[in-house]
């Protein structure tokens, strides 16, 4: 576009570009006062949270990018679009899907999205074409990639394990485990460099945008955010375990308590930022986009205000219908008690390796040990709910079989027993035991934290019980004993896990 006509553009769309910038700040406002329960939910990881600290950079990065194309910008008329209300629809109702079922991704996705959708609908298609990576770029507001870190975990013990072996450290593996002469390291999610991974995700993509125009090397440079991280990451677990064999344990995990923050994270960035330096093939001046390929004048047009009013209208749809659905709960028992088991009788608690599963949001607790005319030992824990709500879920982090900095480590994962899923930990002794776990939601018995959530909001969203009912069976490995097969016994004589749950839960069968 000619100087000239450039200067005119911008001359004439400046009111434009007032009236409906400052609208869509009001109603994102608005937006995030109705949600506001979320929203400081999510701040409040943001801050507190190590893996996903980098989401507090985000938001200033969002503004850098759209003061960076502000010249561009100003070239191109903003009008209120009415299909970008189907955005708002859509991340409402991942909303609602997300708080009817308790996934607290899907509720900040939403949020995200019923943004993005504001900006769409009341700045235009045009705009939302030239501000297409940074809308996108926003996703990275939501965190994302816990799911990274038990594979993770995996990755860092297999590149782990073979460094100390070159170097001469006499180490053996245990699950997620690695021991040496004078002393034991768990690698545990903290130390998966998941964080790293996910925050150099983020860096990555905002790099490849910004100083590559080749979709092909973006893709590569993308490859190398990963890799690096993950591979230094490895590194970083030798040395800090080299370290401790030559010094102490208490010596080396304190320098890499130090080290492992934004040091070692900022070294992984300029290594990688390294590697890609010598193929960037984007001018630092280059402007982000041509204006004049967003001149078309769109369809479906609205009067702002006509388009914000609509914006915070669909948007307050779904927080209505969720409190509707709400207010379904199964009716409890004021009391429950633990069911007699034929062939058991009920014992003392362990004060060897106590252990109890983490459930504060529960309606009911019970647990209590068995033993058996052999002198085996189980113990049984069920924990009810009423109904689900945010704050109070049958899964979610911190809750199940260990809680969060708990004195036990998950080691590996076993072979299922009984339908349920089986989890090897160990506490400092070494003490280890063996807990076998079910969950009852709606009318299924999973042991998979997705069914779980599926099938809460099926019946939040549908009908159906609103009850949801752990069950878990514990043993501890002790030297003459097959806590396996003792478990095994125990389930049998306990009947179907589904019968349990519903007795605990109140609902006759």
């Amino acid at each position: 576009m000619p100087a000239q006509a450039s200067a005119a553009a911008r001359a004439s769309f400046a009111p434009l570009w007032r009236r409906q910038s400052a609208v869509l700040a009001i109603v994102a406002i608005a937006l995030l006062a109705l949600f506001r329960t979320d929203v400081a939910a999510l701040t409040t990881i943001w801050w507190t949270s190590t893996t996903f600290g980098h989401c507090l950079f985000i938001t200033p990065v969002l503004a850098w990018l759209a003061w960076q194309r502000r010249a561009e910008l100003a070239q191109v008329a903003p009008v209120a679009w009415a299909p970008g209300l189907a955005i708002v629809a859509l991340g409402g109702l991942g909303w609602m899907f997300g708080d009817a079922g308790g996934v607290a991704l899907a509720r900040h996705l939403g949020i995200v999205m019923m943004l993005q959708g504001a900006a769409v609908t009341l700045l235009g298609p045009n705009v939302a074409r030239a501000l297409l990576f940074p809308l996108g770029y926003a996703f990275f507001l939501v965190p994302f990639g816990e799911g990274l870190e038990e594979p993770l975990q995996r990755v860092t013990v297999a590149l782990t394990m073979p460094l100390l072996h070159l170097f001469g450290v006499p180490a053996q593996v245990d699950g997620v485990l690695i021991t040496i002469p004078n002393g034991h390291f768990e690698v545990a999610e903290a130390c998966s460099g998941a964080k790293f991974v996910i925050a150099m995700v983020a860096y990555g993509t905002l790099v490849a945008n910004v100083c590559f125009v080749a979709w092909r090397r973006r893709a590569l440079f993308l490859l190398v955010s990963v890799i690096v991280p993950v591979l230094a990451n490895g590194v970083r677990a030798f040395g800090t375990i080299f370290a401790a064999y030559h010094t102490s344990v208490e010596a080396a995990t304190g320098f890499d308590h130090i080290v492992y923050g934004w040091i070692f994270f900022g070294l992984v960035m300029a290594a990688t930022l390294a590697i890609g330096w010598r193929w960037f093939d984007r001018a630092p001046d280059a402007p982000a986009f041509d204006p004049a390929r967003f001149q078309a004048v769109p369809g479906w047009r609205l009067d702002v205000l006509v388009a914000a009013a609509l914006v915070l209208a669909i948007a307050a749809v779904f927080p209505l219908w969720s409190s509707a659905i709400a207010g379904r709960a199964q009716v409890l028992p004021a009391v429950i008690a633990l069911p007699e088991v034929p062939g058991w009788h009920r014992v003392p608690t362990s004060t060897r390796a106590a252990w109890s599963p983490n459930y504060p949001g529960a309606d009911h607790f019970l647990f209590g040990r068995y033993a058996d005319a052999v002198g085996d030992a189980v113990d049984l824990a069920i924990a009810v709910y009423g109904s689900q709500q945010e704050g109070k879920e049958i899964v979610a982090f911190g809750v199940g079989p260990i809680r969060e900095d708990d004195v036990w480590l998950r080691v590996e994962d076993l072979p299922d027993l009984a339908g349920g899923s089986v989890l090897r930990v160990s506490a400092p002794g070494p003490v280890e035991r063996q807990i076998v776990t079910w969950y009852r939601v709606g009318d299924v018995v999973t042991t998979k934290g997705p069914i779980v959530k599926l099938e809460t909001l099926k019946a939040k969203l549908i009908g159906g019980p609103q009850r949801a009912v752990a069950v878990h069976v514990s043993a501890e490995v002790l030297p003459g004993h097959d806590a396996r097969a003792a478990m095994t016994r125990f389930i049998a004589e306990l009947g179907p896990i589904d019968r349990i749950a519903d007795r605990a839960a109140g609902m006759p069968r």
